[in-house]
């Protein structure tokens, strides 16, 4: 059984590393907590429950990605007032809801604040990022498929 301190931890960890949604069944216990926006810093839902079966979920172990302090700064070969947007999540990154569905978004596209930008699938958990910045998109940093780290570079928006 999970005791309060350790659900406390996670709850910790999921704010720490803004996770939109973690889903974690452990002796019985099944513990799910899902944000209401990858972005939004407001109210998130979180419940415990009794597991229906005692399996146990296996979870890989990694380190923690080192938290970072601000925005990254734009390479050298940028104009330094883009707007960059990076991964909230560790996880795979696809620029489509599907493989025969049109990307998201293309670069030299104007986008909207809130427009979803991409799909990080992590933990088979589809997170839609959504973009902090109105504006032009200027550069796409991760191909479809790959796996990013948290705090890896995504996006270049020309802010407007």
């Amino acid at each position: 059984m999970m005791t309060l301190d350790e659900i406390r931890q996670i709850l910790d960890l999921v704010r720490e590393h803004q996770l939109a949604e973690l889903e974690l069944e452990q002796d019985g216990v099944k513990l799910r907590i899902r944000k209401d926006s990858v972005w939004s810093a407001g109210a998130s839902h979180e419940s415990i429950s009794p597991a229906a079966s005692r399996s146990v979920a296996s979870a890989d172990a990694r380190p923690a990605a080192p938290a970072h302090d601000g925005p990254p700064a734009p390479d050298a070969d940028e104009p330094g007032d883009l707007a960059i947007v990076t991964s909230p999540i560790v996880g795979t990154f696809y620029r489509a809801s599907d493989p025969a569905a049109p990307p998201f978004v293309d670069v030299g596209q104007r986008i909207e604040q809130g427009q979803v930008l991409c799909i990080i699938e992590a933990m088979k958990l589809m997170n839609e990022i959504a973009s902090e910045y109105g504006g032009e998109v200027v550069k796409i940093y991760a191909d479809n498929g790959q796996p990013v780290q948290y705090g890896e570079r995504l996006f270049a928006i020309r802010a407007s």
